[in-house]
């Protein structure tokens, strides 16, 4: 069998933690996360980074904080990418803004740039989730320059891409926020985990407080002290005010002290990761849709290796055969998910839906060997035959 993904929390990371255990030490919340937070900010170059309890609390945290932070109202459209994860969707419309479906491109998967533009003509959003699949990079530079230009709130989700970069810049960076998942099988793991990170103090500040309960304990103390203030709050009963709507998405000290050890080799994996994106596209027939190269303005921190073909299931079916994980290209198109027909009227995005019917991937890991991917990759040759999506 060749998994999908193999876990990164090894021996060495439960013998380590079975020591830190044995010494009997705070296991919620506590100073081990405050130290994996600045380390992971130190890691991703950004100011401020939160530990939540998964990259989909990140989301729904991103979106709340923006709304608390009076940056987005009730009603507000915001741009979500058709080719993402429902999770990128869901908080969305969870918390009352509207969404709108952007059509994926054909070369790295992220948004339609001629599509986002239309739509901020006829939809005039206030934000847009760029969502990096599977470690592919966007245009970033066009993305950045039009969300400025039209005073668009450019947010990130990079769950699937820790590590990826645009002209050595890591995605996760460009946006006012961004989130990641560290969980089992992403590029590293705290079992279940997500980390919001931005440059804002003002935000920072309102994403620590919503992420308990509202209250102010993660504050810096500066903001703290003016929250008080202004709510004439006395000492003592600050211990249970409560000054924005929250959630309880705190994760951790346990699971933080499993992501200080993974950060440890966490360059390693991405080189690997990388590393086997190339040996794909270098094996692969080219009678095959193929996501870019890496070059000196992308360097592609892989989560599994993308492929589209008209006839999916000749090689669905030739690697489940060989006993080998295959999955659908994420979610598809969002567009045609029971959960959005449901509630939206029918949008037809043609390259989401090409996505759709003929997507797939294949694994990637800081594990898999060359004999592995050499062996998938001529299966899928074997496989293939003319008829590949275009048309």
């Amino acid at each position: 069998m060749i998994p999908l993904v193999k876990d990164t929390i090894d021996k060495e990371d439960i013998d380590s933690l079975i020591k830190w255990l044995e010494t009997y030490p705070r296991l919620t919340k506590g100073n081990l996360t405050l130290e994996y937070e600045k380390k992971w900010s130190a890691f991703i170059n950004r100011k401020y980074s939160a530990f939540v309890n998964s990259g989909s609390s990140a989301n729904l945290l991103m979106i709340y904080a923006l709304i608390e932070a009076g940056k987005l109202e009730i009603g507000d459209k915001v741009i979500i990418p058709a080719v993402s994860w429902a999770t990128d969707l869901t908080p969305v419309v969870q918390l009352g803004l509207t969404p709108i479906l952007c059509d994926c491109n054909l070369e790295d998967l992220s948004i339609d740039i001629n599509h986002f533009k239309e739509l901020i003509i006829t939809e005039k959003p206030k934000a847009l989730i760029c969502v990096s699949v599977l470690g592919l990079v966007p245009k970033m530079e066009d993305i950045v320059n039009i969300c400025n230009e039209n005073n668009i709130l450019l947010l990130e989700d990079a769950c699937e891409s820790l590590g990826s970069e645009f002209k050595n810049k890591k995605l996760g960076t460009f946006g006012l926020i961004s989130t990641f998942s560290t969980f089992f099988g992403h590029h590293m793991s705290t079992i279940e985990g997500g980390m919001i990170c931005t440059d804002d103090q003002e935000i920072s500040n309102i994403i620590r407080g919503v992420r308990s309960h509202g209250w102010d304990r993660d504050m810096d103390e500066d903001y703290r002290n003016n929250l008080r203030k202004q709510y004439d709050v006395k000492d003592f009963q600050s211990l249970y005010t409560f000054y924005y709507y929250g959630f309880n998405l705190r994760s951790t000290d346990l699971q933080a002290f499993i992501g200080l050890n993974q950060l440890k080799k966490l360059n390693f994996i991405i080189k690997r990761r990388n590393q086997n994106y190339d040996l794909y596209h270098r094996l692969l027939s080219n009678d095959i849709w193929k996501p870019p190269k890496n070059t000196k303005d992308l360097y592609i921190s892989n989560f599994s290796y993308p492929i589209i073909y008209r006839d999916r299931e000749k090689i669905v079916s030739a690697l489940n055969d060989n006993d080998i994980s295959v999955r659908p290209l994420i979610c598809g198109s969002l567009a045609l998910q029971p959960f959005w027909k449901k509630k939206y009227p029918e949008v037809y995005l043609k390259n989401a839906t090409i996505v759709n019917n003929n997507g797939l991937y294949v694994p990637n890991n800081h594990q898999i060997s060359e004999q592995d991917i050499q062996k998938i990759c001529n299966i899928i040759n074997e496989t293939l035959s003319t008829n590949y999506f275009k048309e």
